[in-house]
C-alpha cells in the first residue's frame, strides 16, 4: 500500500528525540534487552493476541523499559499515552509475505499489514529502532546522522534559493519591459518546485529530530519565508491553474519532467502550440505587492483601470487619483514606488 506520509511524519514525531515514547525505546536499546511494541489497542489486536497479562498503566519511559524485559510484546495505545498489555504473544497470520528475516521484525511486520496499526522494534543485536507502517520498514536514525544529511541539504536548498532570488529579479526586469516569455515563467517554476522538494525533505528531517531540530526547523522557516505568497501571486499573474493544476501540478513530476523546461511549461496550462520563446503578459500583482502600504484590494483596482502593468507605469499621480480609493498621499506612494521598481527593473538589465 501507498506510504501515507502525514501518517508517517505523524508517528516519527512521537518517536523524535525529546519524546516519552523515545526515551523509553532508547532505554530498551541502551539496556539491549529488546522489545517489540504496537502502537494502537483494537480488536484486530486481540484477535491474534495470545497469553501476556492486561494492564492499564500511564506509559512512562521507565516503565516501557522494565517491562520490556520479559518475553512477548507491549500493547500500548495510539497515542502512547497508557499500556494495555505487555508479555503478550503475537500470532498474525503466516502467510502474509514479508521480507523480513528475523523473527521479532517478522512478526512486527505481519501484525502491522494484518492490523494497519504501527509497530516498533528494537533489536539490540543490531542497536536498532524500526517503525513498520503501512506495509514499510523505516529505521529510526539517531540525530548525528539525520543532521549530516539535513546539513548537506540545507546548503543545496540555500544554492536554490539564490537561484530563485536571480530568477525573480530578472522576471521582475522583464515585466516591466513587458519582455516575458513562457520560456522566462517555467524557469521560475521549475526552481519553486526544487524549492518545494527539498523543503519538504528538510521538514521530514526536522519531524524526526524532535528537540534537536530546534536549529534546523528556525533556518529552515528563515529560507522559505515568503515563498507560497510569491508562488501564489505569480499564479494569480499569469493566470495559472485555470486550464491546469498551477504549479501544484509538478508535485508529481520526476526529476527528469522536471528539468525539461518545455514539460514545465505544458504542465502549468500552456499548448503545444504556444513556443518558450513567444511573450506572454503578467497582471502585475506580484510587483504592486511588493509596495510597501499598498492595501492588497486596491492593487485589482489600479491594474484594472490601467488595462496593463505597463500603462499603470506611465501613469502620473494625478492618473492615480482618478482610481476609487487614491488619495493624494496614496498616489504619491504608488508612483514613488513605481518609480523604484522601473529603477531596479533597468539596474538588472544593465547587469
Amino acid at each position: 500500500m501507498p506510504v501515507d506520509l502525514t501518517r508517517l511524519r505523524h508517528h516519527q514525531a512521537m518517536m523524535a528525540p525529546g519524546t516519552p515514547l523515545r526515551d523509553g525505546l532508547e532505554r530498551v536499546l541502551r539496556g539491549r534487552t529488546g522489545a517489540l511494541v504496537v502502537l494502537g489497542h483494537s480488536r484486530a489486536v486481540d484477535d491474534i493476541t495470545t497469553g501476556g497479562f492486561a494492564l492499564d498503566l500511564p506509559f512512562t519511559p521507565q516503565s516501557l523499559r522494565e517491562l520490556a524485559k520479559m518475553d512477548g510484546a507491549l500493547i500500548i495505545d495510539g497515542d502512547a499515552s497508557r499500556i494495555r498489555r505487555a508479555a503478550a504473544h503475537l500470532v498474525p497470520d503466516a502467510d502474509i509475505d514479508t521480507p523480513e528475516t528475523g523473527t521479532r521484525h517478522r512478526t512486527a511486520d505481519r501484525v502491522s499489514k494484518q492490523t494497519g496499526l504501527p509497530t516498533i522494534t528494537v533489536s539490540a543485536s543490531m542497536s536498532l529502532i524500526t517503525l513498520f507502517l503501512d506495509g514499510e520498514r523505516h529505521v529510526v536514525e539517531d540525530s548525528e546522522q539525520i543532521l549530516s544529511r539535513a546539513n548537506q541539504a540545507l546548503q543545496t536548498l540555500e544554492r536554490y534559493r539564490s537561484r530563485l532570488s536571480q530568477l525573480i529579479s530578472k522576471l521582475s526586469a522583464l515585466e516591466v519591459e513587458d519582455q516575458v516569455t513562457l520560456r522566462d515563467l517555467a524557469l521560475v517554476a521549475q526552481r519553486l518546485e526544487m524549492v518545494r522538494r527539498l523543503e519538504h525533505e528538510l521538514s521530514g528531517y526536522a519531524v524526526e529530530l524532535g528537540t534537536d531540530g530546534r536549529l534546523l526547523t528556525l533556518q529552515l522557516h528563515e529560507l522559505n519565508a515568503g515563498i507560497d505568497e510569491l508562488g501564489a501571486l505569480i499564479e494569480q499573474d499569469y493566470a495559472l491553474g485555470v486550464d491546469s493544476g498551477g504549479f501544484q501540478s509538478l508535485t508529481a513530476f520526476t526529476t527528469t519532467e522536471l528539468l525539461d523546461v518545455a514539460c514545465v511549461a505544458r504542465a502549468l496550462g500552456f499548448g503545444p502550440q504556444e513556443h518558450l520563446e513567444g511573450k506572454i503578459a503578467p497582471r502585475g500583482l506580484r510587483q504592486l505587492a511588493s509596495i510597501n502600504r499598498l492595501p492588497h484590494s486596491l492593487a485589482p483596482r489600479l491594474l484594472e483601470h490601467f488595462g496593463s502593468l505597463q500603462a499603470l507605469f506611465g501613469a502620473s499621480a494625478a492618473d492615480l487619483q482618478l482610481v476609487d480609493g487614491v488619495g493624494e498621499g496614496r498616489a504619491k506612494i504608488i508612483r514613488e514606488g513605481l518609480t523604484r521598481l522601473a529603477e531596479s527593473a533597468m539596474t538588472e538589465s544593465l547587469d
